[in-house]
């Protein structure tokens, strides 16, 4: 006959856990080995196994001390990345992802409640790449005081489109309105979610990217004045105009193939001779010749519109990039194998 085991003292940190575990029932001991690494499972299971009988006063004194170890344990601190751990231990990486991503976006219980705590910059951003119809109807569903701050941050001819849109608006069907809905949360509020888990210092070198050149060096200058190597590190992650030079030919002659040639030519129109040997050296003498002399029919163009027709091609390099067509240099010599 197994001896009654009455001396807590005698317990081993495995024989403590394995009573805690049959103290909480079979459902609970369950869930809290599902959370274990399998090695802890094989340790407290062989523990629990040779138990034995234990005394009423012992199991006791074990939850007594397991009540006051975790009261003395301090506050907890709940993150983004305890949170992930946690459920990577339960739920496929998958639909861990889609949670965490959900989770790290904005708040809100609708996508509409979502969107008016966006910043107006990141969705003015993101709107003037879509139909005016949809920005139109995004318009319509959020607040307006949010609403007026995005619309004039869209460009005034877009915007115009876009407040033509809404006072034409009827009644919108569910099924439209349900597509709407499911493209943000796919394409807007996952990136977003994404975004928030860079580095302050890349967030910031997007926003500087898609600032005109006025604003974006009187920002930079009054940064370095308050945190220069903040600044230097902000200027070295920006993807500029210029730095389409880290491109190499091949890359070059796809961009030139996913721009519009009107939209190139007023690009190049204020670009540097170092620019535009590039794009005039990866084209036919012929093609070449023809562009030039689209670039000298524009004439007197606003500084705003080639700045516009360069960002444009920039955004359009950072999506070739992204999915792998061009790549993008750090402007480092790279080590070769002969």
């Amino acid at each position: 006959m197994a001896r009654v085991r009455d001396d807590y003292r005698s317990l081993t940190g495995a024989q403590k856990a394995a009573v805690l575990m049959l103290t909480l029932g079979e459902e609970n001991a369950a869930k809290l080995f599902a959370q274990m690494h399998e090695d802890e499972i094989k340790e407290i299971s062989a523990a629990m196994a040779t138990l034995g009988p234990v005394a009423a006063s012992v199991v006791e004194r074990l939850c007594q001390d397991f009540a006051s170890q975790i009261s003395a344990s301090g506050n907890l601190v709940g993150t983004f990345e305890s949170t992930e751990r946690l459920l990577l231990k339960t739920l496929p990486r998958d639909r861990v992802a889609m949670i965490m991503e959900e989770i790290r976006g904005p708040a809100g219980r609708t996508m509409w409640d979502k969107l008016g705590n966006v910043n107006e910059v990141l969705l003015a951003n993101y709107l003037k790449n879509e139909y005016p119809q949809t920005v139109a109807l995004v318009l319509s569903r959020i607040k307006p005081d949010h609403a007026a701050r995005v619309l004039q941050l869209l460009p005034e001819a877009f915007a115009m489109e876009v407040i033509m849109r809404m006072l034409r608006m009827e009644s919108v069907q569910k099924e439209i309105l349900d597509g709407v809905e499911r493209t943000l949360r796919q394409e807007f509020m996952s990136n977003l979610a994404r975004t928030q888990r860079r580095d302050a210092h890349e967030v910031m070198a997007d926003i500087f990217n898609n600032l005109d050149r006025s604003a974006e060096a009187r920002f930079l200058a009054a940064l370095e004045e308050r945190n220069r190597d903040a600044a230097e590190r902000i200027k070295s992650l920006m993807f500029t105009f210029d730095d389409l030079t880290r491109i190499n030919s091949q890359g070059i002659q796809l961009l030139m193939r996913s721009v519009e040639k009107e939209k190139l030519a007023l690009a190049l129109k204020g670009a540097s001779d170092t620019i535009k040997d590039l794009f005039f050296g990866n084209l036919s003498q012929r093609a070449a010749k023809m562009l030039r002399e689209d670039i000298e029919a524009l004439g007197p163009v606003r500084l705003k519109d080639v700045e516009e027709a360069q960002a444009s091609i920039v955004a359009t390099a950072k999506d070739l990039a992204a999915t792998g067509q061009i790549v993008l240099s750090d402007g480092r010599e790279e080590e070769l194998v002969y």
